[in-house]
């Protein structure tokens, strides 16, 4: 791939997702950020690491800390209310895409 294409996805920040591979697969979070030139998600609570931080001020907390790895945008899949995980697809109503439920057809 060509390094200053970016991914495309129908995904958004504060979806609710699943993650349906890896370590953390089934449990459900919000996305907290995208990053469409690397195609990586990061779930809110989801795919914990531990980094070593420096201290950088006086009152500033050093050590190891626990954050959110990014993971690959196709190991999440969204969450309907209604069917779980599913595909998203479109439907244009009144001139407005709308994202929806591919098993159900209801508005994410």
């Amino acid at each position: 791939m060509e390094q200053n294409q970016k991914i495309h996805t129908k995904l958004k920040k504060n979806d609710l997702v699943e993650i349906i591979t890896g370590k953390d697969r089934g449990k459900q979070g919000k996305i907290l950020k995208i990053d469409r030139e690397k195609g990586r998600v990061v779930v809110q609570g989801l795919n914990m690491v531990k980094k070593a931080r420096r201290k950088r001020s006086q009152n500033d907390q050093g050590g190891i800390i626990e954050i959110e790895a990014p993971l690959h945008i196709s190991n999440v899949m969204i969450v309907c209310k209604k069917c779980g995980p599913t595909k998203i697809g479109f439907k244009i109503k009144d001139a407005e895409k709308i994202r929806v439920c591919r098993k159900c057809g209801e508005a994410l």
